[in-house]
């Protein structure tokens, strides 16, 4: 008679793996033409649809950029919307370190938001076209360019904070990074 063999799953450390099955794994890609990444982000397909794109970390920050949030409220409604989102979403901020890395991605604070909007910058610009960019809109409304001009004055400064606010955030990547 033939001596009964031992099990491997006995005892701690399980000896042989949690996953012993050798079949294949589906790996869904991106929904996106051309793209070879794995689709594991949703999207709505339309709204109010039960329907969902599957696209990568790339694409699904693409298709999500043009998505207006407030599209169809009234001012009012839309600041309290803003304001409840804040509170309710205030701890998320001091784990904003565990978000997706890089500028135009979330990174960037709503302040640095509107300095690029003044400079008529997109989200993803990097430091050097925001120096270029705040040079030549300084230079048409610079105050020796345009004395005694007040609008051109009232831009100036307005370049200037917006300037100063992307340059110290800039600054504090870099003492971070």
């Amino acid at each position: 008679m033939p001596k009964a063999r031992r099990s491997n799953d006995w005892g701690f450390p399980r000896w042989r793996s949690y996953d012993s099955s050798r079949e294949t794994t589906t790996v869904r890609l991106c929904d996106r033409h051309l793209c070879e990444e794995p689709g594991d982000c949703p999207a709505p397909k339309a709204p109010n649809s039960p329907d969902r794109w599957m696209f990568c970390q790339k694409h699904a920050a693409e298709y999500n950029k043009g998505w207006d949030y407030f599209e169809g409220l009234d001012k009012a409604e839309k600041a309290a919307r803003t304001k409840s989102e804040q509170t309710e979403n205030a701890g998320y901020a001091e784990a904003s370190h565990f978000g997706w890395a890089g500028s135009g991605d979330g990174s960037r604070s709503a302040d640095e938001m509107r300095a690029l909007d003044v400079l008529e910058l997109e989200a993803d610009a990097d430091f050097a076209a925001i120096k270029k960019a705040y040079r030549v809109k300084a230079k048409a409304v610079h105050p020796d360019v345009k004395p005694g001009d007040a609008e051109a004055a009232e831009e100036f400064q307005k370049l200037q904070v917006s300037y100063e606010v992307l340059k110290a955030a800039e600054e504090r990547r870099e003492w971070k990074g």
